[in-house]
């Protein structure tokens, strides 16, 4: 990791409450793995005075050139209130990359098909992490799940990347009524069983472990990243403890990606 002063290249509402940021931060680009994620001093100040961690939404290229990293982000207090009003030219300061991402290793003979399930901004490391399975030419599904119509994000990358997208709002005003869960439910009885499924998760704690559930009754491997407060971003301050069943570990550095048997929800 370094700690870098990142140009800011553009920073754009792209929602009610949600903006991306693109930063000229090559280093961190080539170094990055997708999961991984930055922390940024949102203020020139001492308030608010802890970084903020953004999860690495895409990277940035200019031609066959990796020129820095893009976040995507939801306002939700001072800091990213801060952020927001960051502009074009300007320049922050960035510590990255950090912890552990998505493993995208395979484990049998079986061809290749990962399922991925965003929850809300849980979308924001996913994209990166479907640009690299098309790289790598493996068979990807996405599942959105969002409140309502008018706060989901990504859908536009993701289809992009893969024509097999699939949505469900809370409140059924767009897609499938109900929650991600019960689509991955319907998604699961359509098909083929000669793949080897790996499933790859990021949102709301209680959809991590629905989903977590099901993928252990169908023998899936499942990879989840967890929506954790961190401070230092480094392992130093211990504040993002999480539980598994080999003791607590850290989400900013043993994580925030852990495989979903793992934990002890």
């Amino acid at each position: 990791m370094k700690d870098i002063k990142a140009k800011i290249l553009s920073n754009k509402l792209v929602g009610r409450v949600y903006y991306k940021m693109a930063l000229e931060a090559p280093y961190i680009a080539r170094a990055a793995k997708p999961g991984q994620f930055v922390q940024i001093k949102c203020s020139d100040g001492l308030e608010p005075f802890l970084r903020r961690p953004f999860s690495i939404y895409r990277l940035k290229a200019e031609g066959s050139r990796l020129k820095g990293i893009e976040i995507l982000y939801e306002v939700v207090g001072k800091g990213t209130e801060i952020l927001s009003g960051k502009k074009e030219g300007e320049f922050v300061d960035i510590l990255g990359p950090l912890g552990t991402g998505f493993s995208l290793s395979r484990a049998s003979s079986l061809e290749p098909r990962a399922i991925i399930i965003a929850g809300g901004i849980g979308a924001a490391p996913l994209v990166y992490l479907a640009e690299e399975l098309k790289k790598k030419k493996i068979k990807t599904i996405v599942l959105m799940g969002a409140k309502t119509k008018g706060v989901i994000l990504c859908e536009k990358d993701f289809k992009k990347i893969t024509p097999e997208v699939y949505v469900s709002t809370d409140d059924g005003t767009y897609g499938c009524h109900g929650f991600v869960s019960r689509l991955f439910h319907n998604i699961l009885k359509t098909l083929e069983s000669r793949f080897e499924t790996i499933v790859y998760v990021c949102g709301p704690h209680g959809m991590l472990r629905g989903i977590a559930e099901i993928c252990e009754e169908r023998g899936f491997k499942c990879q989840v990243s967890l929506e954790e407060k961190m401070a230092c971003g480094m392992g130093a301050c211990l504040g993002c403890a999480v539980l598994t069943k080999s003791g607590n570990k850290l989400a900013c550095k043993d994580g925030p990606v852990f495989n979903a048997c793992e934990l002890s929800w």
